[in-house]
């Protein structure tokens, strides 16, 4: 691997782990921050369609439901699309306040879509759909 696709490797595996800390302290904004202003996340159910509404729908739900939780995330695969994008692929799922696992049945595949812009990886779409056989 050149060692400029080290590096971008190494940038993004930075901003996943910023998203998941910043996740765990409960901090929204944080959360979003490596986030382009256009992301989208879609999840079963629900497209949020810009970083405003995925941090506001995080900071509601880390004040009510997703309090105290964090999450659990085991990389399967990253690929770069080109100079300035790559996608993550990811087996995830919430640990809610006192788990130390994740059930079977609320583990989800997630992924991740970055682009590269001005120098800066960042987050610009997520979607995840439960693992199920």
């Amino acid at each position: 691997m050149s060692d400029i696709r080290t590096e971008d490797e190494a940038a993004i595996q930075a901003v996943l782990a910023d998203s998941y800390k910043a996740w765990e302290a409960g901090d929204a904004d944080g959360m979003v921050a490596s986030y382009t202003a256009d992301a989208t996340a879609i999840l079963p159910g629900s497209l949020r369609g810009s970083r405003d509404v995925i941090r506001d729908n995080m900071a509601l739900a880390f004040e009510g439901p997703l309090k105290g939780s964090s999450t659990y995330n085991k990389q399967l695969s990253l690929r770069f699309v080109g100079r300035e994008a790559a996608i993550v692929v990811s087996e995830s799922g919430i640990l809610l306040a006192g788990e130390t696992e994740v059930p079977e049945a609320r583990k989800v595949n997630a992924t991740w879509v970055f682009e590269k812009r001005e120098g800066q990886w960042l987050i610009a779409a997520y979607h995840n759909s439960p693992v199920r056989a």
